[in-house]
């Protein structure tokens, strides 16, 4: 799968209300909002069919995405997504404006490295977590943050606190406190298949015993 370019055209949109943004959906549109900054927040439309095929990549949630607006272009983050309840569409998207000089807070994807090491050696991998919460400027932003389980054994874990951050990113939840050092990955056995008992004979019937005794 080649690696998309995630820019997109928004235009500008005035009418507004459920109404209007119904209409815009049934025209392979999708709302959006814009916000953030010392600007006003915007109201915009985006192709349905480019955003729904970037969304295919887990680079559209975590990238600096650049948007096209009247000529302009605005660096912004993806900040929430919204999906039609059963259909595989995207109903409304919130972005937020990225300024170079003012640090970002946002979540980054986990990719944990060496799973397979660790199922070879018996051990079942549980993620704990699947993103973390950080906050950098934005020419620190990574895509995701790799985590290396291949050295953990059956009730071995891995803690925030032992992940090393990329340059310039610091991880929320440990400027919280002692407290807030959470697991990101366990180890655990592999779940013991039940065994069937064997069933117990059935008692016999009345007629049966007693057809036994007539033989005697």
């Amino acid at each position: 799968m080649s690696q998309p370019n995630y820019e997109f055209k928004a235009e500008i949109r005035t009418d507004l209300g459920k109404g209007a943004s119904r209409r815009l959906r049934h025209e392979g549109k999708i709302p959006a909002i814009l916000y953030g900054g010392k600007e006003d927040a915007l109201s915009l439309t985006l192709d349905h069919d480019k955003i729904i095929n970037a969304a295919d990549h887990e680079g559209f949630f975590s990238h600096i995405l650049t948007l096209h607006i009247g000529g302009k272009k605005q660096q912004a983050i993806l900040k929430d997504v919204q999906r039609h309840p059963y259909k595989p569409k995207i109903t409304h998207l919130d972005f937020q404006r990225v300024s170079a000089k003012e640090e970002l807070h946002t979540n980054v994807p986990v990719h944990f490295l060496g799973e397979e090491a660790v199922k070879k050696a018996g051990g079942v991998v549980v993620h704990q977590l699947n993103d973390i919460e950080i906050t950098c400027l934005p020419k620190d932003l990574p895509e995701f943050i790799e985590v290396d389980v291949s050295g953990l054994e059956i009730g071995d874990n891995i803690h925030l606190s032992q992940i090393e951050a990329p340059k310039g990113v610091t991880f929320v939840e440990l400027t919280r406190g002692a407290d807030h050092d959470p697991v990101l990955v366990t180890v655990s056995k592999p779940k013991a298949e039940k065994v069937e008992d064997e069933a117990p004979e059935a008692p016999e019937a009345p007629e049966a015993a007693n057809e036994k005794k007539d033989e005697e």
